[in-house]
């Protein structure tokens, strides 16, 4: 979520943050922060922004954040945030156990999960960075520091695996960005193979041909279009692992599972 999060994501992180909070004030989901931010309605009044700084505290305090011995932030694994995703994670347990025991049609059961906040968390770049993403801080935070797991997700995707179901990444990280991925993922725990067989990321400079869009996808297109190669090859995918709708979106998969991110909004 580190990762090629498009143009868009740059220059509209500051209204979404901002947006985020006004949502959770409101008890909204994330998706409708997003349509309203697609809504371009300009704030008549400053009364109708949330103040930007007390968002930040309202999203470290969701993470239960603290800060270790070298001034790293670290969130909670008794936050909120670590309590709602224990309930998401326990719920596609339950699913899983069943769905997960044969594909359809014959096919072998797959789950796909995306990287940045669905498998490793990036609230301390997040924080470090200010919320601003860019290409280059993203690069050097990954050039020595590893992100953690997302609480309890490397354990599910362990069982799954146990399970026969193979695992799948989906990011919209870069291709440059393929070695750290596969060092992190592993280094926070996650057993999978995460090889080139299993490890999609996107892919501008030389796209695969079975993305007709090619090096213009967007998001949607990018991973519902990868989603349906990884069909193409034997699977089903029978749970799709996100943290933003535009992880789910586009079909080729039996069941999709939204994790929480506050911190921004992918289109």
């Amino acid at each position: 979520m580190p990762r090629n999060r498009l143009t868009a994501r740059a220059s509209s992180r500051t209204k979404v943050l901002t947006a985020t909070a006004a949502a959770a004030a409101l008890g909204l989901t994330l998706y409708g922060v997003g349509a309203a931010t697609a809504d371009q309605s300009a704030p008549r009044s400053d009364k109708q922004i949330p103040n930007l700084t007390n968002v930040v505290n309202e999203i470290k305090a969701y993470y239960g954040d603290t800060v270790d011995s070298a001034g790293e932030h670290q969130a909670s694994a008794t936050s909120n945030y670590a309590r709602q995703v224990a309930g998401i994670e326990a719920q596609a347990k339950s699913y899983l156990a069943h769905a997960g025991k044969s594909g359809k049609h014959g096919k072998k059961p797959a789950i796909v999960l995306d990287v940045d906040d669905t498998s490793l968390l990036t609230y301390n770049y997040e924080l470090e960075v200010g919320f601003n993403y860019t290409p280059a801080s993203n690069q050097a935070y990954l050039d020595t520091k590893n992100m953690p797991a997302v609480f309890g997700m490397d354990t599910l995707t362990d069982w799954a695996a146990k399970q026969g179901i193979t695992v799948f990444w989906i990011t919209g990280r870069p291709e440059s960005q393929r070695a750290d991925t596969v060092r992190n993922l592993a280094a926070s725990g996650f057993t999978p193979a995460a090889d080139t067989a299993h490890l999609y990321l996107k892919n501008t400079a030389t796209p695969p041909s079975y993305l007709a869009c090619g090096a213009t996808c967007t998001t949607i297109q990018y991973k519902s279009g990868t989603r349906a190669h990884i069909e193409s090859l034997g699977y089903d995918i029978v749970g799709n692992f996100g943290d933003q709708y535009s992880d789910l979106s586009g079909g080729y998969a039996d069941k999709s599972f939204k994790l929480p991110n506050p911190m921004y909004y992918l289109p």
